[in-house]
């Protein structure tokens, strides 16, 4: 008799997969979408498609540098939720990045 082994319930995060991408961009803005992917844990076709939304949307913008893209982020970008309104991306990147980054943000003002 073969024992079924109960599936694991898949796990969830607060954060989107919008915010993972542009948590992995503002860390390195010369980040290739491939690392992206497997750092969000998705397809690199899935971080291609974030990424145009996220520079379409005005929440990043894209420059060719050499074989390169060089991002940048709109950190004074407020959120689309009416909930989130009154806050911007440069809030939630600077509550979940490292203290040298947020000392630069910070100078950068």
């Amino acid at each position: 008799m073969v024992k079924k082994v109960a599936a694991e319930k898949p796990g969830w995060t607060f954060l989107s997969n919008y915010s993972h991408v542009l948590i992995c961009i503002d860390r390195d803005p010369t980040i290739r979408t491939k690392d992206i992917a497997a750092a969000v844990g998705i397809t690199e076709r899935a971080t291609q498609a974030i990424v145009a939304d996220l520079a379409e949307s005005g929440y990043l913008t894209i420059e060719r540098v050499g074989r390169r893209n060089l991002y940048t982020v709109s950190a004074k970008a407020p959120f689309r939720h009416p909930l989130e309104a009154a806050h911007t991306v440069g809030d939630l990147l600077n509550m979940l990045d490292k203290p040298s980054i947020n000392k630069r943000r910070k100078a950068q003002k």
